[in-house]
């Protein structure tokens, strides 16, 4: 499994499984659960949620899948912006922490940035790493002008990984903000790798993956794991899609394949708005 360092040292693998809209539905729970077990087994242990997803119904099934299993995975969950106050964010920490049926988060991440003060929000993420209920905190959809804000915050430049839009048909960080991450060490989770499914539907990468031996979602998130600072984190609740996503992992994207889907995806030219979704 390839790993991608986080700022502290620790390595973390470079695919993960998402679980936006995961847990919404009882019809597909039993599949949705087999999904992240498997998904363990066969080394996809970065786990990503949210308390946003679903209401805690996303990190209730996530505890139930990981029961037994708790030191195979790193746990990734994120506050609610509303929620992110220094006393906000301790007891939402609680209430994700019973849901999943754990003593810690590996990874909590402030989910998008709120009325809340970032100097207030890292407050309440030290503390709650030093009391043992987080071990890393970061930030989720911050643009570089709020990137650059929160480094000169007490405790900003501690923060272990950026989590963003970020694909082939989504490619805006890459003109400024993605050069300020690399060159102060934070990884970027990039959400989304295969744009919640359009683009296995583009003509132009259904038939560059065809030419090259690989399926659609095999090439979207291939070309994300070329570099080593990007965690990607396509969402299944399907074991036969998850095995599919697992074989981007053995692709090694030659110069000229880079080269041909930059002609697909044009690279930014000046800087864009944050997308989110």
């Amino acid at each position: 499994m390839k790993q991608v360092m986080l700022p502290g040292g620790e390595q973390v693998p470079a695919l993960g499984m998402g679980t936006w809209n995961i847990g919404d539905s009882a019809q597909t729970r039993a599949e949705e659960i087999a999904t992240l077990r498997l998904g363990l087994d066969l080394g996809l242990r970065l786990i990503d949620t949210a308390e946003m997803y679903g209401e805690g119904a996303s990190e209730s099934l996530i505890g139930e899948a990981i029961q037994g299993r708790r030191d195979d995975v790193f746990l990734v969950s994120k506050v609610f912006p509303h929620n992110a106050s220094l006393e906000g964010a301790m007891a939402a920490c609680e209430r994700s922490l019973r849901r999943l049926g754990t003593d810690r988060i590996d990874l909590y991440l402030l989910h998008w940035r709120g009325g809340v003060p970032f100097e207030e929000t890292i407050e309440a993420f030290r503390r709650l790493r030093q009391a043992g209920k987080i071990r890393h905190f970061g930030v989720s959809n911050l643009d570089l002008a709020d990137m650059e804000e929160l480094w000169e915050v007490p405790g900003g430049n501690e923060v272990a990984a950026n989590q963003l839009l970020y694909n082939l048909s989504r490619r805006g960080i890459e003109y400024d903000l993605l050069p300020w991450l690399r060159e102060h060490g934070v990884p970027v989770m990039a959400y989304s790798p295969i744009e919640q499914s359009r683009l296995l539907r583009q003509p132009a990468l259904r038939a560059f993956a065809e030419r090259h031996g690989m399926t659609p979602a095999q090439a979207a998130l291939g070309w994300l794991l070329q570099f080593d600072d990007i965690i990607a984190i396509p969402k299944t609740g399907q074991r036969a899609r998850l095995r599919e996503n697992l074989g981007a992992l053995d692709l090694v994207f030659t110069p000229a394949q880079l080269t041909e889907l930059d002609g697909i995806f044009a690279p930014p030219r000046g800087p864009q708005p944050l997308a989110m979704l």
